[in-house]
C-alpha cells in the first residue's frame, strides 16, 4: 500500500487589518478574563499569534509531501511577489505557487495514495487542508478523516497520525511534540537548524520563503523516520 507523508506550514491574517466585528469575535473573552492591563495585552498578543492555527483566520504557505519508500516528494510553497523557478534537493522538487496552486498540487498527488502519514495531522493538517480547499472551491480527492483507529485490513484511504500512535489514542496523557519523539529515537529534529514552527509567520513576513519550504521538508523527512520506527516496532496487524 503506497504511503504519503505530508506536513503543512501556515500563517495568520493581519489582526490589525481585520474588520471590527471579526476582532470582537476573536477577543470578546479577553476583557472578562484579564485581571490587568498587562494581562489584557498579553492575551491579545496570544490571539494574534494563534491566527495561523485556524483555517478560518489563516492560510497555507507550504505543503511538503514525501514517499518514505522511494525517498521522493515535493514541496509546494508560496513566495508572494517573487518568481522562483523549480529546483530539486534530496530528490524533492520545490514548486513556487499560490495557496490555490498548493492545494491543487496536493490533491493531485494525494489521489495516488491510500495511506497518509502525519504527526498531529488528524487534529490540524488534514482539517486545515480540507477547509482551505473549500475556500478555494477545490474538492478533496481522498478522505482520510473517516477512521481514526488504524486497522490494517481497512480498504479505504486511512491516516496514520503518529501522535495518535505514540500516545495510543489518548491512553498516554502527554502529547509530545515531534522534536521530543525525534530526540528519543535518535532522529534528526527539523528544529536542529534553528527554525521552528513558531518562526514561520515571522519568516514569511520577512520574505524567507525558501527557508520555510526547506523547514517543511525537514519536518516530513523526520516524520517519515518516525513512521519507519512505528512500522517496525509499533504496528500491529489486527
Amino acid at each position: 500500500m503506497p504511503s504519503l507523508v505530508f506536513d503543512i506550514e501556515t500563517v495568520g491574517e493581519s489582526f490589525k487589518e481585520m474588520d471590527e466585528i471579526t476582532k470582537e469575535a476573536l477577543t470578546y473573552w479577553i476583557e472578562r478574563e484579564s485581571m490587568s492591563e498587562a494581562e489584557y495585552k498579553k492575551n491579545v498578543d496570544r490571539v494574534e499569534d494563534r491566527l495561523g492555527l485556524s483555517p478560518l483566520t489563516g492560510k497555507i504557505v507550504s505543503i511538503a509531501v514525501y514517499n518514505p519508500d522511494t525517498k521522493k516528494g515535493a514541496v509546494y510553497y508560496q513566495a508572494p511577489g517573487k518568481k522562483i523557478k523549480k529546483f530539486k534537493r534530496q530528490g524533492v522538487e520545490f514548486v513556487c505557487t499560490d495557496e490555490k496552486g498548493i492545494l491543487e498540487n496536493f490533491w493531485a498527488v494525494a489521489e495516488k495514495y491510500d495511506e497518509f502519514v502525519t504527526y498531529n495531522g488528524r487534529s490540524f493538517d488534514f482539517p486545515f487542508i480540507i477547509i482551505r480547499s473549500a475556500v478555494h472551491k477545490i474538492r478533496p480527492t481522498k478522505n482520510a478523516m473517516s477512521n481514526r483507529y488504524y486497522r490494517s485490513q481497512d480498504l479505504k484511504a486511512k491516516q496514520v497520525d503518529l501522535m495518535d500512535q505514540m500516545t495510543f489514542y489518548g491512553a498516554v496523557a502527554n502529547r509530545p511534540k515531534l522534536h521530543l519523539v525525534c530526540r528519543a529515537f535518535g532522529i534528526a529534529s527539523p528544529k536542529n537548524e534553528g527554525v521552528a514552527g513558531g518562526d514561520v509567520a515571522k519568516l514569511f513576513a520577512k520574505g524567507y520563503y525558501k527557508e520555510i519550504a526547506e523547514y517543511n521538508l525537514r519536518d516530513v523527512i523526520a516524520t517519515a523516520a518516525v513512521y519507519e520506527i512505528w512500522r517496525r516496532y509499533f504496528k500491529f496487524h489486527y
